[in-house]
């Protein structure tokens, strides 16, 4: 026999498994013989505060899920060629292990531990290597900003896959049964270390601080890709090719667009950092005094939140919440000004922070048509450059309390801050358009209501938070994942528009390369 059931269960006796076990048992009438947890969410609607468990009962010791049969490709007769080592890339690099086929991964930036050296002289020298920064480099862009899990994208079957995945090659088993789970960013290199490790051992290749620099073709397929490593450039001949470059890589949608592949516009969202104590945050969302948030936190993660509304000018939304998190400077390029945020796997950090965002249409970036499919690429651009020169330099960003903010004044002073290279205090309503301000403003007043004192006056804004998506989608065709024009490559993943967060994008690496079996390689 085996069936479920929901437990409702006080925090303190969800965090004890004898307590939860006598529950279970008072529940049924009787001592279960196997039982573990397979989904755990906290209600904090009312000012009890229950957490919400699915529990699997069984009279038979549960299977544990069949390891996957990696292959070895040393030899395969059919290779992929890879572009990108975030989660797209990674994961369709091991569906080609499944599938016998050899990928060779290629990274322009470096291994996930070597990446490290570079973020720090963001942070601390405001230097940016365009090739290893908080965006490129083994990983992807999610290896340092916190690891988050939680997607509406996929099967119950290809997030359970993913998920058991990311467990076996290090990750914590709490990832499966968590409503929001997130590894952190603290946790998540060794995972991607392992991984990287695995492909090795059944004889994947991997190329490091390796730019893809231009493609050959002829009317129907892929010849050969132009690969540049230091100095030297080299032609080397591909049978597949998957570009799963993540949603920074400006320099391939122009390397598309010069061999006249088909490009579109993309809907995004652009905005900034909101930052409060996470103190704050926690009284708020759980009903509590600041002398009962530190028995509840005994028990409880920190707190987060998640919002959204539409306003006249554009919907607007909470994006990348980090609880006990920090704002991280993000660029990819000199003279911009990038921030997005990540946390610890313990989310123990001072602060909580989240993208506030608006939807970009094509209405908004008007001014732009002239750069047609790259129209909404060049607003993107021209916001991160500007809150540049209004920082003053070494990525200083430009802030202002929220207060402020609604009420169009320069703040006198900034409160404490998690974002290390420093704040400088501007007007942000001028940094932005008239009707992405005017949305904004609208959004955190309808915001404050929900959590009252959210746009207050110890409420911080950074900008920019403009990285949500790709601004431009490369097209692919429904049935065979291939290009409209190209039949072995394969556009995947963030970068291409088809995924948003690591699981989506793990999903989408894995479905290109059942593509691409079934496309008869």
């Amino acid at each position: 026999m085996k069936t479920t059931l929901n437990l409702r269960v006080n925090p303190e006796d969800a965090a004890n498994t004898s307590l939860t076990e006598l529950l279970l048992t008072k529940h049924l009438g009787f001592k279960p013989a196997y039982w573990n947890i397979i989904k755990k969410s906290i209600d904090a609607r009312q000012k009890q505060i229950k957490i919400q468990l699915t529990i699997a009962i069984s009279d038979q010791a549960p299977e544990r899920a069949l390891p996957i049969n990696y292959n070895d490709v040393q030899g395969a007769a059919t290779t992929c060629h890879i572009i990108g080592t975030g989660p797209a890339g990674l994961f369709a690099a091991l569906r080609c292990l499944e599938q016998g086929i050899k990928p060779i991964l290629i990274e322009r930036g470096k291994a996930v531990r070597a990446r490290r050296r570079d973020l720090a002289l963001i942070q601390r020298q405001g230097h940016v290597n365009t090739d290893s920064n908080y965006c490129f480099g083994e990983g992807g862009a999610g290896t340092y900003s916190d690891g988050k899990l939680y997607t509406r994208s996929g099967s119950r079957r290809e997030i359970e896959l993913v998920l058991n995945t990311l467990v076996a090659h290090g990750a914590n088993e709490d990832i499966r049964v968590e409503a929001h789970p997130h590894i952190g960013t603290n946790k998540l290199p060794e995972v991607i270390q392992n991984i990287r490790n695995r492909l090795i051992q059944h004889g994947a290749e991997f190329y490091f601080e390796t730019r893809l620099t231009d493609i050959t073709h002829n009317a129907s397929n892929v010849n050969a890709i132009e690969v540049q490593q230091g100095a030297s450039k080299t032609l080397w001949p591909v049978q597949n090719l998957i570009l799963a470059t993540g949603h920074s890589a400006r320099d391939i949608y122009y390397l598309l667009h010069k061999h006249h592949l088909q490009l579109q516009f993309k809907p995004f969202a652009l905005g900034f950092r909101i930052e409060h104590p996470q103190a704050f945050i926690d009284e708020h969302q759980y009903h509590c005094s600041e002398q009962a948030r530190e028995t509840l936190r005994k028990v409880l993660p920190a707190a987060s939140y998640q919002l959204v509304t539409q306003t006249p000018q554009a919907p607007v939304y909470s994006f990348c919440m980090c609880p006990g998190g920090v704002i991280a400077p993000c660029a990819t390029a000199p003279a911009e000004l990038v921030t997005n945020g990540w946390s610890p796997s313990k989310r123990n950090n001072p602060f909580a922070n989240a993208g506030i965002v608006a939807g970009i249409d094509q209405n908004h970036v008007k001014a732009f048509a002239k750069h047609e499919v790259f129209a909404g690429l060049a607003f993107q651009q021209h916001i991160e450059q500007k809150a540049f020169q209004w920082g003053g330099g070494k990525l200083v960003a430009p802030a202002q309390r929220a207060a402020d903010f609604l009420q169009n004044k320069t703040s006198s002073s900034l409160p404490k801050s998690s974002y290390i290279p420093g704040l400088h205090a501007v007007n942000l309503n001028s940094l932005f358009t008239p009707d992405l301000a005017a949305a904004l403003k609208t959004a955190l007043k309808t915001f404050n209501t929900k959590i009252k004192g959210f746009a207050g006056n110890e409420a911080l804004l950074v900008a920019t938070e403009s990285r949500t998506s790709t601004p431009i989608r490369i097209p692919r065709q429904t049935n065979t994942l291939t290009h409209p024009q190209l039949n072995n490559l394969y556009p995947c993943g963030e970068g291409a528009g088809y995924a948003g967060g690591i699981v989506s994008a793990a999903i989408d690496g894995q479905r290109v390369v059942d593509a691409m079996c079934r496309n008869n390689i």
